[in-house]
């Protein structure tokens, strides 16, 4: 690195790079160059202000003469990157009773003790520590008859200060300035300090830079305050003032105090500087379009006015939402201002949440009840309902309500379709409740642990005593977590205009394919609405359980006889046949990824006496039958028992049967000469190259026999969804009978930690914030466990077999992090829930915009 001066005259032309002297000062240099009247300002590099901590100022201060004249200063933190934060800054230094005498001539004698009284009282709390409660009660003291005494103030203030700190407040400008510096070394050192930027993702030992600048006081007797200003709206990105202005003030005074804050431009709420000085206005919108132009990107202006002459202070981003941004993202491409690169690169893709799903009104008042753990985005509001059927029943009658439940099993989800929200006591980010939701698009809040669900009793009880039944309203609010009594406004969403240009640029970009989990036609319709690139995941489980169909699947596992098995899949074959036909037809000749049955049979059971009571009496068995059977199928741990290929495998008529419906489905299809379908055939929970042998065999008899029913030349593959770490370490062996591989990273990462991911939930919070984890797997891959299998499975399964087919279909295919992961890996798709297939689509056009720099 070049070798930088330790304090440099930020102007025009100087060379102060973010690394060297922080983001702050290097934002000043640009502002100069663009012409904006900033104050004079000297910037303190990182080995500057280390130099400091050991006692070594510089030797010079070459705005000392300044000083001596009434001029003031300030200092302010510049890190690297903004979001580090730092020492809050320190205003009016230099102040003392000589500079005091001297401003009473411009301002007035109380503004000039008002203002000596005011840096007297922030330097003793920013610098010298000592208590702000001490000051405030000086206010009160010295209040009569509703008149302020400022000279007592300032009398006091000096004091306090001699008092507690053991010596007169600092006269000296330089022995000010030492003692300031210091103390912003230490804050900046503080082991808080520390730990906050860490956790904006600061290193440990990162530096400070510092600003120190000449005072434009915003006190004066003509129109003097200050304010922030950006000219587009946060919420939409469409032009319109945000900002306000406090007159005779300094720094964010304007954002503290926004009861006594002006509008901008005028409005109907109250008053406005350019009721007072439309002329600032004027030069307020000139600044704010050179600085766009300068930073190529709408800006938000900290500025002051003394005397009716602006300074602009600093810059930085507009306050913008995640539809605000795509917005200006798109406006700022056509206007010439930036490429398409930089646009697509400028957005966090998970802020596209606010963009795809409803949002609480920012500004809307909020009762907050309970908070959980946000698993799928989105905000909703409803009545409260306690069971699926009740759910559907309020859909029927067009009335918007909230599913609460303890948890969630696969007989909810027809309630989980009807609700507008779920909320559940139990789970974790991973559970039952927020795959579904995340694939349907519902907001879900899951383990609210300190609420209470009575379901037989349809009571939910809340903390503080509140106690809610059916039929009172509540909101969900998935994007903070919490739970909130009544119906504040939402903000819906606008997937039109800007948003579909933007996805275009990063359909544009990205090289890695990005395909939808979606287990009914109704999903594949949403995922084509997002122009993905095919189906990767269709868990045809689901489909069992919509109405109708879940009593012939109990009467399938219930079957005694060969022939009473196949009645009841000859019954569940065309049902499985026409969802297909669905698919297919939806999907228009793009790829579709079918995995067969995987649950234990289990979940297709009644759980109650009830619900067990009425499948006999449907079947016209006796009770205890029913008993026997559902104990019969019970496992002490279902996940890792028969499922999946096992159940396959010992059951094989039941993947005959959805082998035949989806080559029956595509034989219809195609003989429509609608559109050209190979349907891909994915085998769960595989651990063993035998299994797959086994499926494929067959899986090709009955393909074989459709064919020459049907007459229909068509093709399909076979792959293997790769969850178990045998499978993963043994993918040479497996990849000899598989097309290509699908890795299911939710039950990888599962078997790998040896976690639940529905009880994980319970502790996660603990173990990321005490460092065990970096991240919570089941949200964000992790790359050096899970990661390594798949790595290793990759290289193995392609040494076997050049072509194989690579993709992921766990929720990780919809974490920006993990699908920079599979760019990287050279994976040919990820997928995930349809609702966030855009936010995959911008994360992997920018590891491709990464990867090509």
């Amino acid at each position: 690195m070049a070798d930088y001066p330790r304090m440099l005259a930020l102007k025009s032309g100087a060379d102060a790079p973010a690394e060297v002297y922080g983001a702050r000062a290097a934002t000043q240099v640009i502002l100069m160059e663009a012409g904006l009247p900033v104050p004079k300002a000297w910037g303190l590099s990182k080995d500057a202000v280390t130099a400091i901590a050991n006692e070594d100022f510089p030797e010079e201060w070459p705005f000392l003469e300044e000083l001596s004249t009434g001029c003031l200063v300030s200092i302010r933190a510049s890190p690297l990157e903004r979001v580090w934060g730092g020492p809050e800054a320190l205003l009016n230094l230099g102040m003392n009773q000589a500079t005091c005498d001297i401003l009473k001539g411009p301002l007035g004698d109380d503004a000039s003790t008002a203002l000596y009284a005011r840096f007297v009282q922030d330097y003793s709390i920013k610098v010298a520590r000592l208590d702000p409660e001490w000051f405030e009660e000086l206010y009160l003291l010295h209040t009569k008859n509703g008149k302020l005494d400022i000279n007592a103030v300032l009398g006091s203030s000096l004091a306090l200060y001699d008092q507690h700190v053991g010596e007169l407040f600092p006269q000296e400008p330089v022995r000010q300035l030492r003692k300031a510096l210091r103390s912003f070394v230490k804050a900046w050192d503080g082991t808080t300090a520390r730990i906050l930027r860490m956790a904006q993702g600061a290193p440990s030992q990162a530096g400070l830079g510092l600003i120190i600048q000449e005072m434009a006081l915003g006190l004066g007797r003509g129109e003097s305050g200050a304010g922030i200003c950006q000219f587009v709206s946060v919420q939409t990105g469409e032009d319109m003032a945000h900002g306000r202005y406090l007159s005779q003030s300094q720094g964010r005074e304007a954002e503290e105090d926004q009861a006594k804050a002006y509008f901008l431009t005028k409005d109907p709420r109250g008053p406005s500087l350019e009721d007072n000085c439309p002329e600032v206005i004027t030069d307020l919108e000139r600044y704010t379009d050179m600085a766009r132009a300068a930073f190529r990107d709408e800006m938000q202006l900290e500025f002051t006015i003394h005397d009716g002459t602006v300074a602009i202070l600093d810059a930085d981003c507009a306050e913008r939402s995640g539809r605000a941004a795509v917005a200006i993202a798109v406006r700022l491409v056509e206007a010439g201002i930036r490429c398409k690169e930089k646009a697509l690169m400028g957005i966090d893709p998970r802020s596209l949440n606010e963009v795809l799903h409803p949002l609480v009104d920012p500004k809307a008042k909020r009762n907050v009840l309970a908070s959980g753990i946000s698993s799928s985005p989105g905000a909703a509001t409803g009545k409260i309902v306690f069971t699926a059927n009740a759910a559907q029943a309020s859909a029927a009658r067009e009335e918007p309500c909230i599913l609460v439940r303890i948890e969630t099993t696969p007989e909810d989800v027809r309630g989980m379709h009807s609700a507008q929200a779920v909320l559940t006591a139990k789970g974790g980010r991973d559970s039952h409740a927020a795959v579904v939701a995340r694939t349907i698009g519902v907001p879900c809040i899951v383990g609210v642990s300190d609420m209470m669900v009575d379901v037989r009793g349809k009571v939910l009880t809340l903390p503080g005593g509140v106690v809610l039944r059916p039929g009172d309203t509540i909101t969900v609010d998935a994007g903070t977590g919490e739970v909130l009594l009544g119906a504040p406004r939402l903000v819906q969403p606008d997937l039109g205009g800007a948003f579909h240009t933007f996805m275009n640029w990063a359909d544009e970009f990205r090289v890695l394919g990005v395909r939808a989990n979606a287990d009914t036609p109704q999903d594949a319709r949403i995922a084509r609405d997002f122009n993905v690139d095919g189906i990767g995941l269709v868990r045809t489980e689901h489909m069992f359980f919509e109405a109708g169909r879940l009593n012939v699947m109990r009467e399938l596992i219930f079957a005694e006889t060969d022939e009473a098995r196949k009645a009841s899949l000859d019954l569940l074959l065309p049902m499985q046949r026409s969802d297909f036909i669905e698919l297919f037809e939806t999907m228009a000749g793009l790829p579709v990824c079918i995995r067969f049955l995987d649950p234990p049979l289990h979940e297709f059971l009644p759980q109650s006496r009830d619900e067990m009571q009425s499948l006999a009496d449907a079947m016209g068995l006796p009770l205890s039958n029913i008993m026997v059977r559902a104990e019969d199928l019970r496992e002490f741990n279902p996940m890792l028992g028969t499922r999946g290929v096992r159940l396959g495998i010992m059951i094989p008529e039941i993947y005959e049967m959805q082998a035949r419906a989806v080559f029956e489905a595509a034989a219809h299809v195609i003989k429509a000469g609608t559109h050209k379908v190979s349907p891909e055939i994915m085998v769960p929970l595989v651990s063993a190259k035998r299994e797959v042998e086994l499926v494929k065999t067959s899986v090709d008899a009955v393909f074989a026999a459709v064919k020459n029913e049907t007459g229909v030349a068509m093709e399909y593959s076979l792959g293997t969804m790769v969850e178990t770490p045998r499978a993963a370490l043994r993918a040479g062996d497996i990849a000899r009978s598989s097309a290509f591989f699908s890795f299911g990273t939710n039950d990888l990462t599962q078997m790998t930690y040896g976690l639940s991911r529905d009880d994980s939930g319970r502790f996660m919070r603990d173990y990321v914030s005490k460092g065990v984890f970096d991240d919570d797997p089941f949200h964000s891959l992790d790359v050096d466990g899970v990661g390594e299998l798949l790595l290793m499975a990759c290289e193995r399964g392609r040494a076997e077999r050049k072509d194989l087919v690579l993709g992921l279909c766990g929720e990780h295919g919809g974490d920006p992090q993990s699908v920079g992961f599979c760019h990287r890996a050279g994976f040919d798709y990820v997928s995930c829930s349809p609702f966030r297939t855009p936010i995959a689509k911008l994360a992997a056009a920018q590891a491709a915009i990464s990867g090509a720099d």
